[in-house]
């Protein structure tokens, strides 16, 4: 895994399922010491919602990160200025994806003429966010049935 030759491509439709696995794979496995196990649970229930995610890959601009023939991240921009989902494979954290994926998007936002990046960030992904130029706005806290996630709302200005 140490030569990741990895390609950064539009997603498709077919990509959902692997995706949404990702989606909980990743928040067990790598968020765990900043959520208790009800948050956690919480959180990954969001993948039930399948409506929300219709819309995701209808409505937003979603990249793929893929390692051969094996997704290894996505990152998702709603309306041009906002990254809605930004995860990286639990076996796949630090080795840069993270980064390409943002890079990416970024380069979106600015073919779109947006001014700004925003996106609401979780505790664990918050020093990756502010590592690459993003400030804190505000701290957030969701309800998730019934249960407190706090976030954090944070921008970029490009």
């Amino acid at each position: 895994m140490n030569n990741l030759e990895i390609s950064i491509r539009l997603a498709e439709y077919s990509d959902l399922a692997e995706m949404q696995k990702m989606f909980v794979d990743t928040i067990k496995t790598i968020c765990t010491s900043d959520y208790d196990e009800q948050q956690i649970k919480a959180w990954v229930s969001g993948v039930e919602n399948k409506e929300r995610w219709n819309e995701i890959m209808t409505k937003q601009f979603v990249l793929i990160a893929q390692d051969a023939d094996k997704i290894v991240g996505f990152i998702t921009l709603a309306s041009g200025c906002h990254i809605d989902l930004l995860y990286v494979h639990k076996n796949y954290q630090r080795k840069g994806i993270a980064k390409q994926l943002l890079d990416e998007i970024t380069n979106e936002a600015l073919r779109l003429r947006q001014t700004n990046l925003t996106s609401d960030v979780s505790k664990t992904a918050k020093a990756f966010f502010l590592r690459n130029g993003f400030k804190q706005l505000q701290e957030q806290t969701n309800i998730r049935q019934g249960i407190e996630l706090v976030n954090y709302k944070m921008n970029k200005r490009l």
